[in-house]
């Protein structure tokens, strides 16, 4: 890819400092517009994260028959009401359902209509095309769910769902919470307790979220369950910040001499913050402070200021699924630390929008940095006096979180660096470079 079909970042003039937000949560505002659609009466939403891929959760529920009435807000946030769609269930689309570049949008509609007697295509972008379903549809055919092609590993699929699923105890043969949570919404219609159990913990937004809906539900570090055939009630929503999007202006912070930052109103979920607590192992000037609920999503402030001296750590499988989305930027900063940085048993970011453990190696490779695969683990031997090259040009390859990793490298460096497919951070964090741009205004 040549410089002239890239973006050019060029460096910050200076640091970053002040107050900052973020977008709100992109795996809160998915389930928001989804639980809302599910559910019976109006739901009233705030502080959703408007972007590609909720808009992608948005056009599937309509698509189904929830009314959605989200209006932009001066922050630049999605505000107002759902209307669901409750015991009646879904309707029959007209066509298939496009989830454009969403995972969480196609593998939670799975587990949405496959309780209700509808015939569901569900297909995505290219990218999306690529990403392994069998995860999901394996469960939901245990509980009566029925997909063709047979066998099909890929979208686009033909879902037909069943209205007389039944409750499934299942060992998930991996820490995800979209296959847990496409389980336990079939669950909700389904006869009988669904329980999932899972090998580690991951993100708990939908065992925290659903009593909210009127779903009772069992919540342990690597166990959920749900009980049906429940009915579902509308309920009032404030989304905090995601610390998804608040761990790149973190790692800016912590790179860009002379910064300091407060970003306010992130959500601190435990399952979230991974990424805070391996900057801390690594010598950050970084510290969260709660400042309250929202429903039960604890949510306050993380505080970050550059940091000079900067060491590897080791960071275990049992961590990996509280960091999964940030580990991009984290080898970032890894690239910039004192020694070796160890992500274990990380073989899940082969099969996100990209193989991220092969872009992250063979982009620190043109940095000049020593990165490599030993079976499913990243490792990385930092230089803290790393210089980017002049006319360096990384191919983001279309995934967000690579996109917003390379701009830091030209954001908070010396020299510009191109970056390939950038538009692509329209997919979690559409305002971007605006923000960081005025953080140093």
């Amino acid at each position: 890819m040549s410089t002239s079909e890239a973006t050019v970042i060029n460096p910050l003039p200076s640091p970053l400092q002040g107050t900052a937000h973020v977008p709100g949560d992109k795996s809160i505002s998915h389930r928001a517009v989804l639980f809302s659609a599910m559910a019976e009466g109006i739901s009233r939403l705030e502080g959703m994260l408007d972007s590609e891929d909720v808009q992608s959760s948005i056009a599937a529920v309509r698509a189904l028959g929830a009314q959605v009435d989200l209006q932009k807000q001066p922050d630049g946030s999605l505000a107002g009401t759902v209307t669901g769609w409750g015991a009646a269930g879904p309707r029959q689309p007209e066509g298939p359902i496009d989830c454009g570049n969403s995972g969480t949008t196609a593998r939670l509609l799975m587990g949405i209509v496959a309780p209700w007697p509808i015939t569901v295509e569900i297909t995505g972008d290219a990218s999306l095309q690529k990403r392994p379903m069998r995860r999901i549809t394996a469960p939901l055919m245990k509980m009566g769910a029925r997909f063709e092609p047979a066998g099909q590993e890929l979208l686009p699929m033909t879902e037909l769902g069943s209205a007389n699923l039944k409750a499934i105890t299942y060992d998930a043969p991996m820490a995800s919470a979209q296959l847990k949570t496409a389980v336990l919404l079939a669950g909700v219609f389904a006869d009988g307790t669904t329980t999932l159990n899972e090998p580690a913990p991951s993100r708990n937004h939908t065992e925290l979220m659903l009593p909210d809906y009127g779903v009772p539900t069992t919540a342990g570090t690597r166990v959920a369950a749900v009980t049906g055939p429940a009915a579902m009630h509308s309920c009032d929503l404030r989304v905090p910040g995601d610390p998804s999007s608040a761990a790149f202006l973190a790692c800016a912070a912590l790179l860009k001499p002379g910064s300091r930052l407060a970003i306010e109103d992130v959500s601190l979920n435990p399952a979230r913050i991974g990424f805070a607590r391996t900057l801390e192992r690594m010598g950050a000037d970084i510290a969260t402070s709660h400042k309250g609920q929202d429903g039960k999503e604890p949510f306050g402030t993380i505080e970050v200021a550059y940091t000079e001296r900067l060491r590897g750590c080791e960071v275990p499988p049992q961590h990996i699924a509280s960091l999964v989305d940030e580990i991009p930027v984290l080898a970032l900063v890894a690239a910039h630390a004192r020694g070796v940085t160890v992500f274990r048993e990380v073989g899940e970011l082969r099969v996100k929008e990209t193989d991220r453990l092969a872009a992250v190696v063979d982009g620190l490779a043109k940095l000049g940095v020593d990165a490599w695969e030993e079976g499913d683990d990243l490792c990385i031997e930092g230089n803290p006096d790393l210089v980017v090259p002049d006319g360096l040009v990384l191919d983001s390859q279309g995934d967000h979180r690579l996109a917003m990793t390379w701009a830091l490298l030209g954001l908070t460096g010396t020299k510009p660096v191109a970056v390939g497919h950038f538009e692509s951070v329209a997919v979690s964090y559409p305002r971007f470079l605006d923000d960081m741009k005025e953080l140093c205004a």
